[in-house]
């Protein structure tokens, strides 16, 4: 048993894990765009001194709620282009990115994954002089196929989008959490973590394998990342390692300057590999 398990250990594999990285880009795509159509109705809906006040989404014009259904059909195509044309020329993210990097990111993920799915929610959205701020929720989906060695993604993404002269001049991810599975039979996994921390703080996050291990070998690891534009377009490579539990069970600790990061799960099982990503914000005390 232990020569199997050594060999186990030195086997483990190595491998890219930017897919859920770039899987945050493309909402970027769909919740972004989606905003175009609250920079026009605005301006026609809004003209008895009303500007200053938070709508509903009850009060959202219908307009507005057409346009949210075509670019969801546009994004489920993968069309770059159209989903680009709503971005101003000096588009800002609050990790870094630009339009042209963005551009680009979304170009290589629908290039590798084709058959993904959007569905964007309005949460709220208000004026503020001549911009409107509002935020969303997008829901994405891709099955797994064959061709894609089974792959499935789900993913949801608060975002908050601000936009002049109906384009989206800047975006800030609010919360995020992805989900990949791939092989035959991943396994389920239980991912907990605080959506908050404040600097310098300790925090703990688990993975928890719900289904018994049986006779089955678990590898895995836990990753921190801090939230950079290049991390959207480099895979970080990671290391699986033989876990001696049903999971992963990590205590964090928040850096000393407030921003984001990307805390994740990897954990294969027999024929199935799951991972887990959630944006942990870093706040003042």
């Amino acid at each position: 048993m232990n020569n199997i398990i050594a060999l186990l250990v030195k086997r483990t594999p190595k491998f890219p894990v930017s897919i859920w990285l770039m899987l945050f880009l493309l909402t970027l795509g769909l919740s972004s765009s989606w905003q175009r159509a609250q920079a026009n109705t605005p301006q026609q809906l809004l003209k008895s001194g009303e500007l200053a006040q938070r709508t509903t989404v009850q009060n959202a014009p219908a307009e507005l709620k057409n346009l949210l259904t075509q670019i969801d059909a546009a994004a489920s195509k993968g069309d770059v282009k159209g989903v680009m044309q709503f971005y101003g020329t000096n588009f800002i993210h609050g990790d870094g990115l630009n339009r042209q990097t963005l551009e680009k990111a979304l170009t290589s993920l629908w290039q590798r994954y084709p058959n993904l799915r959007y569905s964007t929610q309005l949460r709220s959205w208000k004026s503020e002089g001549n911009a409107i701020v509002a935020e969303t929720v997008t829901n994405i989906t891709g099955l797994p196929s064959a061709n894609s060695n089974n792959v499935a993604l789900n993913a949801s993404i608060t975002s908050r989008q601000r936009l002049t002269n109906a384009k989206i001049v800047r975006q800030d991810i609010l919360a995020e959490r992805t989900l990949l599975t791939s092989g035959r039979k991943p396994p389920q996994i239980d991912f907990k973590l605080p959506q908050q921390v404040r600097v310098g703080q300790k925090y703990s996050f688990d993975a928890i394998v719900q289904e018994p291990l049986g006779e089955d070998f678990l590898l895995g690891t836990a990753l921190e990342e801090p939230i950079q534009p290049n991390k959207y377009l480099n895979p970080t490579t990671v290391n699986l390692e033989l876990l001696t539990s049903g999971g992963l069970f990590k205590v964090g600790q928040a850096p000393s300057t407030p921003g984001s990061q990307w805390v994740s799960a990897v954990v294969l099982r027999g024929e199935g590999l799951t991972m887990v990503t959630q944006r942990l914000q870093v706040v003042k005390k």
